[in-house]
């Protein structure tokens, strides 16, 4: 077994915090900041590319962090691109994800709180590296609120399910 996908899977079975991160071209300049932040946190970062500032298409790398988080690979994912919506819509594409494109603390906390959304997606165009820190730290800290937004979170998977997307 590949000795990173061994450390993932270890974290997972020892209840660690596991997050994968993904950027295109666009966001790679803050992927190292954003992972370092990520370590001091006390996450286990899985690094799902890019790995230069050669142009990419963003749907690869939105897949890779999306069938991460579905596979149980990690418990959430963020993904980073130019302004971050595209990513969201990649994302939300793929079966069990809740991907939420945030540009402030309040849509990051009502992303988690209210909706459960388990992949954040950022624009590095949009926000810069301190507000990003801020709306990462407020989304990885923030629980799921369940009650009465549990049973919005089950329409919210109906429909996914009514829509082919099994």
């Amino acid at each position: 077994m590949n000795p990173d996908i061994r450390n993932i899977v270890d974290d997972i079975l020892n209840n660690q915090k596991t997050i994968a991160v993904g950027t295109d071209h666009g966001g790679f300049f803050i992927k190292h900041e954003l992972c370092d932040f990520l370590r001091k946190l006390g996450w286990s970062v899985v690094d799902l590319g890019t790995h230069s500032t050669d142009a990419v298409n963003y749907p690869e790398f939105a897949r890779k962090v999306g069938n991460a988080v579905r596979a149980g690979q990690v418990q959430t994912g963020i993904m980073i691109d130019g302004a971050g919506i595209g990513s969201a819509m990649v994302c939300n594409k793929i079966n069990g994800i809740r991907a939420a494109h945030c540009s402030n603390t309040f849509e990051a906390f009502n992303a988690r709180a209210h909706n459960n959304a388990n992949v954040l997606t950022l624009g590095a165009r949009v926000v810069g590296i301190e507000l990003i820190k801020r709306i990462v730290s407020t989304f990885l800290e923030t629980p799921f609120e369940g009650g009465r937004h549990a049973a919005r979170v089950d329409m919210i998977m109906e429909t996914e399910r009514a829509a082919g997307n099994r």
